[in-house]
Protein backbone atom coordinates (compact mmCIF):
# COMPACT_ATOMS: atom_id res chain seq x y z
CA UNK A 1 0.00 0.00 0.00
CA UNK A 2 1.56 3.25 -0.94
CA UNK A 3 0.55 6.37 1.14
CA UNK A 4 1.55 9.86 0.33
CA UNK A 5 4.83 11.22 2.02
CA UNK A 6 3.04 14.03 3.01
CA UNK A 7 0.09 12.09 5.01
CA UNK A 8 2.66 9.54 6.65
CA UNK A 9 4.93 12.46 8.31
CA UNK A 10 1.93 14.01 10.06
CA UNK A 11 0.42 10.86 10.89
CA UNK A 12 3.68 8.75 11.84
CA UNK A 13 5.93 9.70 14.67
CA UNK A 14 9.24 10.03 13.57
CA UNK A 15 11.02 6.49 13.82
CA UNK A 16 13.80 7.24 17.17
CA UNK A 17 17.16 5.87 17.65
CA UNK A 18 17.36 5.16 21.73
CA UNK A 19 20.07 4.02 23.08
CA UNK A 20 19.91 1.80 26.56
CA UNK A 21 22.13 2.20 29.05
CA UNK A 22 21.44 -0.15 32.75
CA UNK A 23 23.79 -0.66 36.05
CA UNK A 24 26.12 -3.67 36.11
CA UNK A 25 23.04 -6.30 37.50
CA UNK A 26 21.18 -8.80 35.73
CA UNK A 27 18.02 -7.22 37.74
CA UNK A 28 18.67 -4.45 36.05
CA UNK A 29 19.63 -5.58 32.69
CA UNK A 30 16.90 -7.70 32.51
CA UNK A 31 13.79 -4.99 33.01
CA UNK A 32 15.71 -2.75 31.07
CA UNK A 33 16.25 -5.55 27.80
CA UNK A 34 12.38 -6.12 28.47
CA UNK A 35 12.02 -2.11 27.63
CA UNK A 36 14.37 -2.46 24.70
CA UNK A 37 12.16 -5.20 22.87
CA UNK A 38 8.79 -3.15 23.62
CA UNK A 39 10.43 0.12 22.26
CA UNK A 40 11.59 -2.14 19.03
CA UNK A 41 8.09 -3.48 18.68
CA UNK A 42 6.99 -0.03 18.17
CA UNK A 43 9.78 0.21 15.26
CA UNK A 44 12.43 2.16 16.96
CA UNK A 45 15.80 1.47 16.87
CA UNK A 46 17.16 0.28 19.73
CA UNK A 47 21.43 0.34 20.72
CA UNK A 48 21.53 -1.88 23.96
CA UNK A 49 24.67 -0.87 25.54
CA UNK A 50 26.81 -3.10 28.07
CA UNK A 51 29.90 -5.32 28.69
CA UNK A 52 31.31 -8.08 26.58
CA UNK A 53 30.29 -10.98 29.14
CA UNK A 54 26.90 -9.23 29.63
CA UNK A 55 26.02 -9.27 26.17
CA UNK A 56 26.79 -12.83 25.89
CA UNK A 57 24.64 -13.74 28.79
CA UNK A 58 21.43 -12.14 27.54
CA UNK A 59 17.93 -13.75 26.53
CA UNK A 60 17.81 -14.31 22.61
CA UNK A 61 16.15 -11.21 20.80
CA UNK A 62 13.36 -12.51 19.19
CA UNK A 63 13.73 -12.91 15.65
CA UNK A 64 12.01 -10.42 13.86
CA UNK A 65 13.41 -7.59 16.17
CA UNK A 66 16.68 -7.91 15.78
CA UNK A 67 17.35 -5.83 12.80
CA UNK A 68 16.03 -2.93 15.37
CA UNK A 69 18.05 -3.78 18.39
CA UNK A 70 21.91 -2.98 18.43
CA UNK A 71 23.94 -4.57 21.05
CA UNK A 72 26.86 -2.96 21.70
CA UNK A 73 29.84 -4.22 23.86
CA UNK A 74 31.90 -1.43 25.53
CA UNK A 75 34.89 -3.56 27.41
CA UNK A 76 35.01 -3.23 31.08
CA UNK A 77 38.25 -1.44 32.13
CA UNK A 78 40.71 -3.74 34.63
CA UNK A 79 40.60 -2.52 38.35
CA UNK A 80 42.41 -3.55 41.24
CA UNK A 81 40.23 -6.17 43.76
CA UNK A 82 37.75 -6.79 41.03
CA UNK A 83 38.61 -10.38 39.57
CA UNK A 84 38.98 -11.06 35.75
CA UNK A 85 35.64 -11.74 34.19
CA UNK A 86 33.59 -10.29 36.71
CA UNK A 87 31.29 -7.68 34.66
CA UNK A 88 27.80 -7.74 37.20
CA UNK A 89 26.82 -7.93 40.81
CA UNK A 90 26.52 -11.59 40.61
CA UNK A 91 30.33 -12.11 39.84
CA UNK A 92 31.33 -10.82 42.92
CA UNK A 93 30.81 -10.72 46.68
CA UNK A 94 28.89 -7.82 48.37
CA UNK A 95 31.36 -6.25 49.65
CA UNK A 96 33.36 -5.89 45.73
CA UNK A 97 30.82 -4.10 44.62
CA UNK A 98 32.01 -0.78 45.09
CA UNK A 99 34.94 -1.52 42.66
CA UNK A 100 32.57 -3.12 39.93
CA UNK A 101 31.07 0.33 40.43
CA UNK A 102 35.00 1.75 39.56
CA UNK A 103 35.06 0.03 36.44
CA UNK A 104 31.92 0.99 35.66
CA UNK A 105 32.53 4.11 35.84
CA UNK A 106 35.76 3.60 33.13
CA UNK A 107 33.06 2.96 30.79
CA UNK A 108 32.47 7.07 30.64
CA UNK A 109 34.66 7.47 27.79
CA UNK A 110 33.49 4.88 25.97
CA UNK A 111 29.52 5.72 26.35
CA UNK A 112 30.67 9.47 25.33
CA UNK A 113 32.01 8.73 22.59
CA UNK A 114 29.55 6.19 21.31
CA UNK A 115 26.89 8.82 22.09
CA UNK A 116 29.10 11.60 20.35
CA UNK A 117 29.35 9.10 17.11
CA UNK A 118 25.48 7.80 16.77
CA UNK A 119 24.21 11.00 18.15
CA UNK A 120 20.92 8.94 19.36
CA UNK A 121 17.56 10.91 20.30
CA UNK A 122 17.64 9.81 23.92
CA UNK A 123 19.36 7.69 26.30
CA UNK A 124 17.92 5.61 28.80
CA UNK A 125 19.79 5.02 31.84
CA UNK A 126 19.81 3.77 35.48
CA UNK A 127 21.06 5.68 38.66
CA UNK A 128 25.15 4.58 38.59
CA UNK A 129 26.41 6.67 35.67
CA UNK A 130 26.46 9.85 37.84
CA UNK A 131 28.74 11.47 34.88
CA UNK A 132 26.58 10.30 32.17
CA UNK A 133 23.35 13.20 31.66
CA UNK A 134 25.91 16.68 31.37
CA UNK A 135 27.73 14.56 28.20
CA UNK A 136 24.03 13.79 26.82
CA UNK A 137 23.06 17.15 27.24
CA UNK A 138 26.11 19.04 25.54
CA UNK A 139 25.27 16.28 23.12
CA UNK A 140 21.15 17.80 22.85
CA UNK A 141 20.39 13.85 23.27
CA UNK A 142 17.12 13.54 25.61
CA UNK A 143 17.10 11.95 28.48
CA UNK A 144 15.40 9.19 30.31
CA UNK A 145 15.89 7.83 33.78
CA UNK A 146 14.52 3.93 34.40
CA UNK A 147 14.11 3.24 37.70
CA UNK A 148 13.41 -0.36 38.85
CA UNK A 149 12.44 0.33 42.21
CA UNK A 150 8.60 1.05 43.12
CA UNK A 151 7.57 4.23 43.59
CA UNK A 152 6.90 3.31 47.36
CA UNK A 153 10.57 2.71 48.11
CA UNK A 154 11.66 5.63 46.02
CA UNK A 155 9.43 7.85 48.13
CA UNK A 156 10.85 6.37 51.20
CA UNK A 157 14.29 7.38 50.18
CA UNK A 158 12.82 10.92 49.66
CA UNK A 159 13.56 13.90 47.26
CA UNK A 160 16.95 14.65 45.18
CA UNK A 161 15.35 17.55 43.73
CA UNK A 162 16.62 20.54 45.19
CA UNK A 163 13.47 22.19 46.24
CA UNK A 164 13.03 18.88 48.51
CA UNK A 165 16.22 19.07 49.62
CA UNK A 166 15.87 22.57 50.95
CA UNK A 167 12.49 21.99 52.47
CA UNK A 168 13.52 18.40 53.82
CA UNK A 169 17.44 18.22 54.45
CA UNK A 170 19.10 15.04 54.28
CA UNK A 171 18.46 12.41 56.96
CA UNK A 172 21.95 11.88 59.06
CA UNK A 173 21.49 9.07 61.33
CA UNK A 174 20.07 5.41 61.07
CA UNK A 175 17.54 6.04 63.22
CA UNK A 176 15.66 8.52 60.95
CA UNK A 177 15.00 5.89 58.63
CA UNK A 178 12.63 3.73 61.30
CA UNK A 179 10.32 5.77 61.20
CA UNK A 180 7.98 7.60 58.72
CA UNK A 181 9.13 10.08 56.75
CA UNK A 182 7.50 13.61 57.34
CA UNK A 183 6.85 13.97 53.32
CA UNK A 184 4.93 10.92 53.35
CA UNK A 185 1.11 12.80 53.80
CA UNK A 186 -0.70 9.61 54.00
CA UNK A 187 -0.85 6.31 56.70
CA UNK A 188 2.10 4.13 55.44
CA UNK A 189 4.03 1.27 57.44
CA UNK A 190 7.37 2.23 54.86
CA UNK A 191 10.05 2.26 57.44
CA UNK A 192 13.24 0.34 57.99
CA UNK A 193 14.23 -2.09 60.68
CA UNK A 194 17.57 -0.82 62.90
CA UNK A 195 19.27 -3.46 60.66
CA UNK A 196 18.22 -2.98 57.34
CA UNK A 197 18.72 1.31 58.46
CA UNK A 198 22.28 0.75 59.77
CA UNK A 199 23.12 -1.44 56.22
CA UNK A 200 21.51 1.26 54.37
CA UNK A 201 23.56 3.88 55.66
CA UNK A 202 26.41 2.27 55.28
CA UNK A 203 26.29 2.11 51.39
CA UNK A 204 25.13 5.58 51.55
CA UNK A 205 28.30 6.58 52.99
CA UNK A 206 31.32 6.99 50.85
CA UNK A 207 32.36 3.41 49.38
CA UNK A 208 35.84 2.38 47.00
CA UNK A 209 34.34 3.96 44.43
CA UNK A 210 34.76 7.43 46.29
CA UNK A 211 30.96 8.52 44.90
CA UNK A 212 28.24 7.61 47.36
CA UNK A 213 25.00 5.89 45.87
CA UNK A 214 22.93 8.50 46.85
CA UNK A 215 24.74 11.61 45.12
CA UNK A 216 24.84 9.00 42.17
CA UNK A 217 20.68 9.16 42.59
CA UNK A 218 20.63 12.01 42.66
CA UNK A 219 22.55 13.01 40.30
CA UNK A 220 20.95 10.94 37.58
CA UNK A 221 17.57 11.88 38.66
CA UNK A 222 18.10 15.78 38.57
CA UNK A 223 19.62 15.26 34.87
CA UNK A 224 17.23 13.34 33.69
CA UNK A 225 14.00 15.01 31.68
CA UNK A 226 11.51 12.16 32.36
CA UNK A 227 11.68 9.41 35.17
CA UNK A 228 9.92 6.32 33.97
CA UNK A 229 9.69 3.40 37.26
CA UNK A 230 8.58 -0.08 37.03
CA UNK A 231 5.17 0.41 38.49
CA UNK A 232 1.30 1.22 37.74
CA UNK A 233 -1.49 3.40 39.22
CA UNK A 234 -3.49 0.62 39.98
CA UNK A 235 -1.01 -0.71 43.05
CA UNK A 236 1.15 2.93 43.52
CA UNK A 237 -1.23 5.59 42.02
CA UNK A 238 -0.87 7.86 45.16
CA UNK A 239 3.06 7.01 45.20
CA UNK A 240 3.69 8.07 41.55
CA UNK A 241 1.92 11.28 42.53
CA UNK A 242 4.12 11.96 45.47
CA UNK A 243 7.15 10.74 43.81
CA UNK A 244 6.49 13.72 40.81
CA UNK A 245 6.21 16.33 43.51
CA UNK A 246 9.02 15.24 45.75
CA UNK A 247 11.42 15.36 42.55
CA UNK A 248 10.16 17.58 40.15
CA UNK A 249 10.33 15.69 37.04
CA UNK A 250 7.33 14.13 34.89
CA UNK A 251 6.83 10.49 36.05
CA UNK A 252 5.91 7.81 34.12
CA UNK A 253 5.29 4.66 35.04
CA UNK A 254 5.85 1.78 32.70
CA UNK A 255 3.47 -1.10 33.78
CA UNK A 256 5.28 -4.25 35.69
CA UNK A 257 5.91 -5.95 32.35
CA UNK A 258 5.14 -9.44 33.65
CA UNK A 259 7.97 -12.02 32.19
CA UNK A 260 6.93 -14.19 29.36
CA UNK A 261 7.50 -17.85 30.20
CA UNK A 262 10.85 -18.44 28.19
CA UNK A 263 11.80 -21.66 26.59
CA UNK A 264 15.42 -22.03 27.44
CA UNK A 265 17.29 -24.88 26.03
CA UNK A 266 18.12 -26.77 29.11
CA UNK A 267 15.21 -29.09 28.51
CA UNK A 268 16.85 -31.55 30.36
CA UNK A 269 17.05 -29.89 33.46
CA UNK A 270 13.36 -28.60 33.36
CA UNK A 271 11.75 -31.94 32.87
CA UNK A 272 13.94 -33.35 35.94
CA UNK A 273 12.16 -30.38 37.83
CA UNK A 274 8.73 -30.73 36.00
CA UNK A 275 8.48 -34.70 37.23
CA UNK A 276 9.64 -33.53 40.28
CA UNK A 277 6.65 -30.65 41.01
CA UNK A 278 4.26 -33.31 39.28
CA UNK A 279 4.69 -35.92 41.64
CA UNK A 280 3.70 -33.05 44.25
CA UNK A 281 -0.25 -31.91 45.09
CA UNK A 282 -1.34 -28.82 44.12
CA UNK A 283 -0.15 -26.00 46.48
CA UNK A 284 1.31 -28.03 48.58
CA UNK A 285 5.52 -26.97 47.66
CA UNK A 286 7.05 -24.01 49.38
CA UNK A 287 9.88 -22.63 46.53
CA UNK A 288 12.79 -20.93 47.56
CA UNK A 289 14.86 -18.87 45.80
CA UNK A 290 16.80 -15.39 47.50
CA UNK A 291 18.45 -13.78 44.33
CA UNK A 292 21.71 -13.89 42.80
CA UNK A 293 23.74 -11.57 44.76
CA UNK A 294 22.64 -12.81 48.35
CA UNK A 295 25.53 -14.31 50.19
CA UNK A 296 23.87 -15.41 53.73
CA UNK A 297 25.85 -16.34 56.85
CA UNK A 298 26.22 -19.67 57.86
CA UNK A 299 24.32 -18.72 60.90
CA UNK A 300 21.39 -17.28 58.69
CA UNK A 301 21.80 -20.25 56.42
CA UNK A 302 21.80 -23.19 58.98
CA UNK A 303 18.65 -21.81 60.52
CA UNK A 304 17.12 -21.15 57.28
CA UNK A 305 17.61 -24.89 56.22
CA UNK A 306 16.74 -26.37 59.65
CA UNK A 307 13.42 -24.26 59.33
CA UNK A 308 12.73 -25.92 55.93
CA UNK A 309 13.13 -29.14 57.58
CA UNK A 310 10.77 -28.44 60.75
CA UNK A 311 8.08 -27.12 58.56
CA UNK A 312 7.01 -30.34 57.18
CA UNK A 313 6.06 -29.18 53.92
CA UNK A 314 7.74 -29.93 50.65
CA UNK A 315 10.29 -27.67 49.24
CA UNK A 316 11.86 -27.08 46.44
CA UNK A 317 15.01 -24.84 46.92
CA UNK A 318 17.25 -22.88 44.21
CA UNK A 319 20.55 -22.67 45.85
CA UNK A 320 23.19 -21.71 43.10
CA UNK A 321 26.98 -21.46 44.61
CA UNK A 322 28.30 -18.08 43.55
CA UNK A 323 30.83 -18.40 40.54
CA UNK A 324 33.54 -16.29 42.98
CA UNK A 325 33.09 -18.30 46.01
CA UNK A 326 35.89 -21.14 47.31
CA UNK A 327 35.25 -24.03 48.95
CA UNK A 328 36.31 -21.59 52.13
CA UNK A 329 33.51 -19.20 51.93
CA UNK A 330 31.07 -21.16 50.31
CA UNK A 331 28.24 -21.90 53.17
CA UNK A 332 27.39 -25.80 54.25
CA UNK A 333 24.40 -27.42 54.52
CA UNK A 334 23.58 -28.95 57.82
CA UNK A 335 24.93 -32.59 58.46
CA UNK A 336 22.14 -34.76 57.54
CA UNK A 337 20.20 -32.25 56.35
CA UNK A 338 19.44 -33.95 52.73
CA UNK A 339 19.33 -37.29 53.71
CA UNK A 340 16.56 -36.41 56.47
CA UNK A 341 14.19 -34.20 53.80
CA UNK A 342 14.84 -36.76 51.19
CA UNK A 343 12.07 -37.00 48.66
CA UNK A 344 10.20 -34.23 51.09
CA UNK A 345 12.44 -31.80 49.33
CA UNK A 346 14.85 -31.01 46.65
CA UNK A 347 17.83 -28.76 46.78
CA UNK A 348 18.67 -28.12 43.11
CA UNK A 349 22.19 -26.37 42.81
CA UNK A 350 22.47 -24.79 38.95
CA UNK A 351 20.08 -22.63 37.29
CA UNK A 352 16.56 -22.66 37.45
CA UNK A 353 13.89 -21.43 35.38
CA UNK A 354 12.10 -19.62 38.14
CA UNK A 355 8.96 -17.75 35.95
CA UNK A 356 8.60 -21.59 34.78
CA UNK A 357 8.56 -23.38 38.49
CA UNK A 358 6.05 -20.60 40.01
CA UNK A 359 3.85 -21.28 37.00
CA UNK A 360 3.39 -25.12 38.19
CA UNK A 361 0.24 -25.58 40.06
CA UNK A 362 1.91 -27.45 42.77
CA UNK A 363 3.66 -24.25 43.83
CA UNK A 364 2.06 -23.24 47.52
CA UNK A 365 4.16 -20.34 48.52
CA UNK A 366 7.34 -18.75 47.47
CA UNK A 367 10.00 -18.03 50.17
CA UNK A 368 11.40 -14.79 48.85
CA UNK A 369 14.13 -11.86 49.63
CA UNK A 370 11.66 -9.77 48.04
CA UNK A 371 13.39 -8.19 44.94
CA UNK A 372 10.74 -6.60 43.02
CA UNK A 373 11.11 -8.94 39.74
CA UNK A 374 10.11 -12.00 42.06
CA UNK A 375 7.80 -10.40 43.22
CA UNK A 376 6.05 -9.63 39.87
CA UNK A 377 6.74 -13.73 38.95
CA UNK A 378 5.29 -14.73 41.64
CA UNK A 379 2.34 -12.36 41.75
CA UNK A 380 1.05 -13.05 38.64
CA UNK A 381 0.58 -16.78 39.05
CA UNK A 382 -1.20 -15.87 42.44
CA UNK A 383 1.32 -16.91 44.77
CA UNK A 384 1.55 -16.13 48.50
CA UNK A 385 4.62 -15.21 49.82
CA UNK A 386 7.08 -15.31 52.75
CA UNK A 387 9.36 -12.36 52.63
CA UNK A 388 12.95 -12.39 54.05
CA UNK A 389 14.91 -9.44 52.93
CA UNK A 390 17.94 -8.32 53.06
CA UNK A 391 19.68 -6.30 50.61
CA UNK A 392 18.80 -2.65 49.56
CA UNK A 393 14.60 -1.99 49.10
CA UNK A 394 14.03 -5.39 49.77
CA UNK A 395 12.72 -4.79 53.43
CA UNK A 396 10.45 -1.54 51.96
CA UNK A 397 9.27 -4.06 49.55
CA UNK A 398 8.05 -6.42 52.33
CA UNK A 399 6.56 -3.66 54.61
CA UNK A 400 4.36 -2.72 51.26
CA UNK A 401 3.12 -6.21 50.52
CA UNK A 402 3.23 -7.65 54.37
CA UNK A 403 -0.72 -8.68 55.36
CA UNK A 404 -1.73 -8.36 52.36
CA UNK A 405 -0.65 -11.47 50.00
CA UNK A 406 1.55 -13.03 52.91
CA UNK A 407 4.08 -12.03 55.80
CA UNK A 408 7.15 -11.50 56.25
CA UNK A 409 9.30 -13.79 58.68
CA UNK A 410 9.56 -12.05 62.11
CA UNK A 411 13.09 -11.25 62.64
CA UNK A 412 15.85 -9.69 65.51
CA UNK A 413 15.48 -5.86 64.51
CA UNK A 414 19.24 -4.88 66.14
CA UNK A 415 20.70 -7.92 63.81
CA UNK A 416 18.15 -9.27 61.97
CA UNK A 417 18.36 -13.36 62.87
CA UNK A 418 15.57 -14.95 62.69
CA UNK A 419 14.61 -18.70 64.41
CA UNK A 420 14.12 -22.03 62.63
CA UNK A 421 10.91 -21.99 64.43
CA UNK A 422 9.97 -18.56 62.98
CA UNK A 423 10.60 -19.79 59.95
CA UNK A 424 8.83 -23.18 60.41
CA UNK A 425 5.58 -21.15 61.16
CA UNK A 426 5.70 -18.68 59.15
CA UNK A 427 5.72 -21.12 56.13
CA UNK A 428 2.89 -23.40 57.43
CA UNK A 429 0.65 -19.87 58.08
CA UNK A 430 1.09 -18.63 54.55
CA UNK A 431 1.37 -22.36 52.67
CA UNK A 432 -1.89 -24.67 54.98
CA UNK A 433 -2.80 -23.10 58.18
CA UNK A 434 -6.72 -21.98 57.98
CA UNK A 435 -5.38 -18.62 59.29
CA UNK A 436 -3.00 -18.08 56.08
CA UNK A 437 -6.17 -18.33 53.78
CA UNK A 438 -7.13 -14.09 53.60
CA UNK A 439 -3.16 -14.39 52.06
CA UNK A 440 -3.56 -16.94 49.67
CA UNK A 441 -6.75 -15.36 48.98
CA UNK A 442 -5.22 -12.08 48.77
CA UNK A 443 -2.24 -13.23 46.42
CA UNK A 444 -4.99 -14.61 43.68
CA UNK A 445 -6.66 -11.04 43.39
CA UNK A 446 -3.89 -9.53 42.77
CA UNK A 447 -2.53 -12.09 40.17
CA UNK A 448 -5.66 -11.28 37.56
CA UNK A 449 -3.57 -7.27 37.90
CA UNK A 450 -0.22 -9.09 37.59
CA UNK A 451 -0.54 -10.64 34.23
CA UNK A 452 -2.71 -8.49 32.88
CA UNK A 453 -0.38 -8.17 29.79
CA UNK A 454 -2.48 -6.08 27.41
CA UNK A 455 -2.86 -3.40 30.65
CA UNK A 456 1.07 -3.30 30.85
CA UNK A 457 1.54 -3.33 27.53
CA UNK A 458 -0.50 -0.03 27.41
CA UNK A 459 1.79 1.56 30.03
CA UNK A 460 4.75 0.93 28.01
CA UNK A 461 3.37 2.14 25.25
CA UNK A 462 2.32 5.32 27.06
CA UNK A 463 6.52 5.61 27.41
CA UNK A 464 7.22 5.10 24.16
CA UNK A 465 5.03 7.90 23.27
CA UNK A 466 6.24 10.35 25.50
CA UNK A 467 9.75 9.69 23.88
CA UNK A 468 8.51 10.21 20.47
CA UNK A 469 6.34 13.51 21.60
CA UNK A 470 9.26 15.08 23.57
CA UNK A 471 12.32 14.28 21.83
CA UNK A 472 14.94 16.82 22.09
CA UNK A 473 12.48 19.20 24.52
Amino acid sequence: MNTSTTMSSTTEPKKLHIAVFPWLAFGHIIPFFEVAKHVARRGHKVSFISTPRNIQRLPKIPQHLTPLINLVQIPLPRVENLPENAEATMDVPYHIIPYLKIAHDGLEQGISNFLQTHKPDWIMHDFAPYWLPPIASSLGISRAHFSIFNASSLCFYGPSSPQGLDRYGVRTLPEQFTVPAEWIPFPSNMVLKSFEAKKLFDSMKQNASSVSDWFRVKSTVQGCQVYFIRSCREIEGEWLDLLQELQQKPVVPTGLMPPVVQAREDKEDWSRIYQWLDKQENGSVVYIALGSELNLIQEDFTELALGLELSGLPFFWVLRTPSWSGDSDSVKLPNGFEERTKGRGLVWTTWAPQTKILAHDSIGGFLTHCGWSSLIEALQYGRPLIMLPFLYDQGLIARFWDKKIGIEVPRNKEDGSFTRKWLAESLNLVVVDEEGKAYRDGAKEYSVLFQDKDLHDRYMDKCVEYMENHVHA
